[in-house]
């Protein structure tokens, strides 16, 4: 994904009719003041100087800022975040690999690239989505939810093959889920600063995956 594709670009982009020229640029500014410190931290004031618009524009439209989050940030996410992740995972979920840690390196790819280049974006989400119930239920309805029905074809389809082990696809799921983000978080939030060899980190953590669901480590362990 080049940068010309990045979320955040194509978001100020649009030509949503919906959307004035001073919404894009208050929709701008709230996602990189909101990504830089935070809801709690952030201010209005910050965001309409950072916008360029008074800070009464801003409470023209919206009364407070949770109104700001939830009115700008949270539709966004629902009307143009949610196609663009879709679409872009889908090229993933739909491809076609013969092994199931083929279809990891191409996930894991793709996602550390998306993040690379949305990085505002995915720290918004992950500040603010465990607190704010609004955002929680519109990213489950509108990412989600859809996302996992296709995951979890992918699960049981490599589970007949006899790939990974037999359990319930769900627990396959949030396994993955849970390397894979800790991964990323490590990779973008946490320590994005010390020398990373991308490949050879996503070569490891992919092996600890396959380790972890291989259906022979589980029959070698009922043998034992």
């Amino acid at each position: 994904m080049t940068k010309k594709d990045s979320l955040e670009e194509w978001l100020m982009n649009t030509e949503d009719d919906s959307l004035t020229d001073k919404q894009k640029k208050i929709i701008e500014a709230a996602i990189e003041i909101f990504a830089e410190k935070g809801y709690a931290a952030a201010s209005t004031n910050e965001i309409a100087k950072k916008a360029g618009v008074a800070e009464g524009t801003i409470f023209r439209h919206y009364k407070t800022k949770k109104d700001l989050l939830l009115s700008i940030v949270a539709p966004s996410m629902a009307r143009l975040i949610a196609p663009f992740v879709i679409k872009d995972i889908y090229k993933v979920l739909d491809g076609k690999y013969e092994k199931m840690e083929d279809f990891f390196h191409a996930m894991l790819k793709n996602r550390r690239e998306f993040l690379k280049n949305n990085i505002a974006i995915f720290r918004i989400l992950i500040q603010e989505i465990p607190f704010h119930t609004e955002l929680k239920e519109q990213f489950m309805e509108h990412i989600a939810k859809k996302i996992y029905a296709r995951f979890e074809q992918i699960v049981i389809h490599y589970q007949e093959k006899g790939e990974i082990i037999n359990i319930p696809p769900l627990s396959v799921i949030r396994f993955v889920i849970s390397v894979f983000l800790g991964f990323l978080l490590a990779r973008y939030l946490v320590f994005p600063d010390i020398e990373w060899d991308d490949e050879a980190e996503d070569e490891r953590t992919i092996q600890l995956i396959m380790h972890g669901l291989s259906s022979r480590s589980a029959e070698e362990k009922g043998a034992d």
